[in-house]
């Protein structure tokens, strides 16, 4: 099975939130955060998918998705490709 880690964005007033998780459907997963289904920080928001990559295993997506997360100078560097 394919595991996703994937960044979400949305515009607030003039700045871009981001969201980092993992998923192994991502179609499915950005539908529930457009639902207010999803994370608690995410409902409420259109948000747009602006980065993911594929894993084989669900143990290295959650070990990448952890990097992410904590990674905020690369999340700022793929917000900054929306702020245009």
């Amino acid at each position: 099975m394919k595991y996703f880690v994937y960044l979400i964005i949305s515009k607030n007033k003039q700045k871009y939130l981001s969201y980092v998780g993992y998923t192994n459907n991502l179609k499915k997963r950005l539908a529930k955060h457009n639902a207010s289904k999803g994370a608690k920080f995410t409902r409420g928001r259109k948000w747009i998918i602006a980065y993911s990559k594929v894993y084989d295993t669900k143990s290295k997506a959650m070990r990448e998705e952890y990097k992410l997360k904590k990674n905020y100078i690369l999340r700022k560097k793929i917000k900054s490709h929306f702020n245009k």
